[in-house]
């Protein structure tokens, strides 16, 4: 190889580092993104505190009283999502779950012809377990955490109006529906703090002295009660 073709070779790879030199300072220039000196705004997020106060959770609402103004008709249109696994007539087939006619009160896990599973065999306790109006409101808000075990994988119905509405309907599904629960007739009325005590009632006898007590000594200057003079 002579020197002409080296100096070629030379030339041509010297002018190929300058030709990819100059594109990126070019590109550089045209491109270049500098750091503004003010930013436009900051988002700030507060961590939480460890060990800090929880939130304090939302209180239940009572299921009397969610049912005092629930509307069954839309309850009917909510059901319809469970007929995939649930039929509703009476003498209704068993599906992936039982049939839920007459489902207010009944003993749970006792229909006929459902084979269960072990978790809500035993959530029933032999049957002594019902589905009272507060237990079927807890079980549509979260089957799996209030009975543990169960087969049913409905993940469940977190508005109240809902849960309301549906029970509500399915309280219609029976010949004899159950009597709704009274709003607030758990609670009972207690005397406020510091009150007198209740007084007997006009006429009543005077209340007796404990057995074993001593009997009540004569006022201060009284004679003594002569004895009785023996019977003849």
């Amino acid at each position: 190889m002579d020197s002409n073709e080296v100096n070629k070779l030379l030339g041509g790879f010297l002018g190929t580092c300058f030709i990819v030199f100059s594109i990126g300072l070019v590109s550089d220039g045209l491109f270049a993104s500098p750091t503004p000196e003010k930013p436009g705004f900051a988002i700030e997020a507060q961590e939480p505190t460890e060990g800090g106060p929880a939130a304090p959770a939302a209180e239940a609402k009572p299921i009397a009283d969610l049912l005092a103004t629930a509307n069954a008709e839309a309850g009917a249109a909510i059901f319809k999502k469970c007929q995939a696994c649930h039929s509703g007539e009476k003498g209704g087939p068993n599906k992936v779950g039982p049939d839920l006619w007459d489902i207010v009160d009944r003993p749970v896990a006792e229909h006929e012809g459902f084979a269960y599973s072990a978790g809500m065999k035993d959530f029933s306790k032999g049957g002594q377990e019902h589905w009272t109006y507060d237990n079927l409101n807890h079980f549509i808000t979260s089957p799996k955490k209030f009975v543990k075990g169960t087969a049913m994988g409905f993940a469940g119905l977190p508005k109240d109006e809902d849960r309301a509405n549906v029970i509500a309907y399915l309280r219609t599904l029976s010949d004899n529906p159950k009597p709704l629960p009274q709003p607030g007739a758990s609670a009972e009325a207690k005397p406020a703090e510091g009150a007198a005590p209740a007084k007997p009632a006009e006429g009543a006898a005077p209340a007796k002295p404990a057995e074993g007590a001593a009997p009540a000594k004569p006022a201060e200057g009284t004679a003594p009660a002569k004895p009785a003079a023996p019977a003849q």
